[in-house]
């Protein structure tokens, strides 16, 4: 059984009106509301051969329909228009990145999943840049009081990790300084993967006759570093979900906040390389999310992907309201951390 124009264009007005109402529809509802030139009694017709197609489905004998997982993805790959953004969503979007641009990485992605979350009405995740592949790009030693030392590693990406560590004998201005120079000679431009024996031998070496200071930098190097790229995962407004009505069920709710908090779940969610990409239902493969849509985006500098931002929703999710706004917050994170990053180098 083809799907002809007619069917396409019922179809099209059927999850535009799912999308905005979350009842199912009936032939008199698109009759009266969509001007197809088309008797109610046809309409209805056709919806039991897009139902019998897999487009649609029948949660009861006497309910109208609401597109399945099959008839979003028709929608979505060819019967979709992408909206334009409002000139205060541009705004928006353009001046308060610009703003989190001033500092790192971390601060551009957050304060995009922030602003995605704001005009998406919808939980956002993030899996933030692996620290792990991140390259050392200067370590800094500054005394703050007589036995404590700040440590400021900065990486190529301009993620900035603090720590004080506390020393047993005071040192001065001086000798901290040429202490990170020579820290930093040896471990410029190297990642926390890169660390081996060797060099941790080395450096020792360096350090002869300042045990104290080797003996410290090396496990705040670890801990500031060698974090997981599962916990590399952030939540922007998990309960927002919650405003949807396909989760006023308790039983949902809870399945659906479980999926959030899961960070295996979420992390396999994000796996991506992609500009954009829309899964929709089943085609996320994993539990708890065979009734959510994700759209998630890759951010980049150059050509390497750096993370991963996603839009989690019901299927019933506007999404081309959605993917317009993702298109903009992903171009501007690109233009942001090239321009920051590439002027730096």
């Amino acid at each position: 059984m083809n799907i002809d124009e007619r069917k396409i264009k019922i179809l099209e007005a059927i999850i535009d009106d799912y999308i905005n109402t979350a009842e199912p529809v009936g032939s008199r509802t698109i009759a009266k509301k969509y001007d197809l030139g088309i008797s109610s009694a046809t309409i209805r017709n056709e919806m039991a051969d897009l139902e019998e197609m897999g487009y649609l489905e029948q949660l009861h004998t006497s309910s109208g329909r609401k597109p399945s997982d099959k008839g979003y993805r028709l929608y979505v790959d060819k019967l979709m228009h992408v909206t334009n953004l409002s000139v205060e969503e541009e705004y928006i979007i353009k001046n308060q990145l610009l703003n989190a641009a001033l500092y790192e990485v971390d601060n551009i992605v957050k304060k995009a999943t922030e602003i995605l979350s704001e005009l998406t009405k919808l939980t956002c995740i993030v899996k933030k840049p692996s620290v792990r592949k991140e390259r050392i790009k200067s370590i800094q030693l500054i005394n703050i009081d007589t036995h404590d030392v700040l440590t400021v590693i900065v990486t190529d990406r301009n993620n900035i990790k603090n720590t004080v560590i506390r020393l047993k004998k005071a040192i001065t201005d001086d000798i901290l300084s040429r202490l990170g120079q020579v820290i930093n000679k040896r471990l410029d431009n190297l990642t926390i993967e890169e660390i081996n024996l060797e060099v941790i031998n080395s450096l020792n070496n360096d350090l002869r006759g300042y045990e104290e200071i080797y003996n410290a930098i090396i496990p705040v190097l670890y801990e500031s570093l060698n974090t997981t790229e599962i916990s590399d995962i952030y939540l922007e407004g998990p309960a927002n979900i919650l405003n949807y009505p396909e989760y006023n069920d308790i039983t949902k709710a809870k399945e659906i906040l479980s999926l959030l908090y899961n960070r295996n779940s979420i992390s396999g969610l994000l796996d991506n390389n992609e500009t954009i990409s829309v899964r929709i239902g089943e085609e996320n493969g994993i539990e708890g999310a065979k009734d959510c849509s994700v759209i998630r985006a890759s951010y980049f500098l150059n050509d390497n992907a750096l993370g991963t931002i996603g839009v989690i929703g019901p299927t019933r999710m506007p999404y081309s309201k959605i993917i317009s706004i993702m298109n903009k917050i992903i171009y501007e994170i690109n233009d942001n951390i090239s321009n920051n990053f590439l002027d730096d180098r």
